[in-house]
């Protein structure tokens, strides 16, 4: 038996094309064909719109000739510069290089200076006037200085920053109220002289920082630093129980910047730079008034009151 055919009767049944069978039949796409077409029309078109596209080549052209000569200008300048460069730049090395050299020439003319000055002044003086004077030259900071004493060794820590997070970056440095802490607690515990990496403090020394370099007193010193004291045999115990010690230990074991003291048995420390003296001068007097009584303001007719400096008494 048949099957039964739907539909009416006498009209054949209509059946839409699929995807694979217009794939096959057609398998340029119609935007190709139309892209061609518009290539068409426009050689058709006439010579206007070739005339354009030459004369956009053209200019490309030009322009890109133009840059190659301005980068080819600036380079052969910058080539022809260089010379003049480098040559001032070595010029300035050497002056650096030879004020340095007059430099330590001129420190150590000085300190021999020093030294005959001591020894002509002592030959002059009597034996006690003279060990009073080094004494006093010892305690003050301008005479050298020898014995036995302390070391305490500060240093940055270690760079371990991670390559690839960056995590760690920029290590714990020494600062210079490290330096500060430590070398008003040798004060404290007894230090008779002390030096930070050859530079001897007076009472006059600062200890500051300018950028990443440190500066005592206005001379750049780097780490690692040695704050060297001498002193009698108690410093240490005393430094290593004050307040400053704990904290260093502390910042030390915290974020791995070093810390160590040590005892020496042999410490000499330089004289410190001769220091420029200020001295003061007698203000002048204002003149007394009629009744005898020195005046204050003007109008005034007793005697004037100072003001308490800020934050003094109660």
């Amino acid at each position: 038996m048949s099957a039964p055919r739907l539909g009416k009767p006498g009209q054949d049944r209509v059946y839409a094309p699929d995807f694979l069978t217009e794939l096959f039949r057609n398998p340029l796409d119609p935007g190709y064909a139309d892209a061609a077409a518009a290539r068409r029309r426009s050689a058709e078109s006439g010579p206007v719109r070739g005339w354009r596209a030459r004369s956009s080549r053209t200019v490309s052209l030009v322009v890109v000739v133009m840059l190659g000569f301005l980068f080819a200008v600036a380079y052969r300048q910058t080539m022809a510069d260089e010379p003049g460069r480098s040559q001032a730049r070595s010029g300035l090395v050497t002056q650096i290089k030879e004020r340095e050299s007059q430099t330590d020439r001129l420190s150590t003319r000085a300190d021999q200076l020093r030294e005959e000055v001591s020894r002509q002044r002592d030959a002059a003086l009597s034996g006690s006037a003279a060990a009073r004077l080094r004494n006093l030259e010892a305690s003050t900071g301008l005479g050298r200085v020898r014995g036995d004493g302390v070391v305490v060794r500060l240093a940055d820590a270690p760079d371990n920053a991670d390559a690839v997070t960056g995590a760690g970056a920029g290590p714990p440095r020494v600062l210079y109220s490290d330096l500060q802490g430590v070398a008003n607690a040798l004060w404290s515990a007894g230090a008779e002289a002390i030096a930070i990496n050859g530079q001897r403090l007076t009472s006059t020394s600062t200890i500051r920082s300018a950028g990443e370099a440190m500066l005592v007193d206005f001379r750049p010193v780097t780490g690692p630093y040695e704050v060297s004291a001498i002193g009698p045999g108690s410093m240490r115990r005393k430094f290593e129980a004050s307040r400053n010690a704990a904290l260093m230990r502390a910042v030390a074991q915290k974020t791995g910047l070093s810390f160590g003291v040590r005892e020496s048995d042999d410490l000499t420390l330089p004289a410190a730079a001769e220091p420029q003296l200020r001295y003061a001068k007698p203000s002048v007097s204002p003149s007394p008034s009629a009744s005898g009584v020195r005046s204050g303001s003007p109008g005034s007719s007793g005697p004037t009151t100072t003001a308490s400096p800020p934050g003094g008494g109660r």
